[in-house]
């Protein structure tokens, strides 16, 4: 199984990006898939997440909510983070994730609640 994220790169504050993370090997059509991130000198922190399907099983960390958005798209197998209004604070290697099953709702911020990874991609907001 591999998670392949994009779409990363140096943009300006106040810019938009949108990333993607393509899975193969296994479909994630019924599970979790979410987004993590690592700042420079900080630990892997939770983005986003999609814990289940169906509607309003969409959650975000406080600090993204209002302006990034996740979404799936089950028949390419994948998954997509549209970000707006990007901040300085936002700079970070971010990471898919996903899980073959649902999460519970109180484990979508734990790294370990999420059984495959992608690679990362850098993005870098300036001011």
């Amino acid at each position: 199984v591999q998670l392949q994220a994009s779409g990363g790169g140096m943009v300006q504050a106040g810019d938009s990006l949108r990333l993607s993370c393509a899975a193969s090997g296994r479909t994630f059509s019924s599970g979790a898939v979410g987004w993590f991130r690592q700042a420079p000198g900080k630990e892997r922190e939770f983005v986003a997440t999609i814990r289940r399907p169906g509607s309003g099983n969409t959650y975000y960390d406080d600090s993204v909510k209002g302006r990034f958005t996740i979404s799936r798209d089950n028949a390419k197998n994948s998954w997509y983070l549209q970000m707006n209004n990007l901040k300085p604070e936002d700079t970070a290697v971010y990471y898919c994730a996903a899980n073959g099953n649902s999460i519970i709702l109180s484990a979508i911020r734990t790294m370990r609640s999420y059984n495959y990874w992608g690679q990362g991609t850098l993005v870098t907001v300036s001011s």
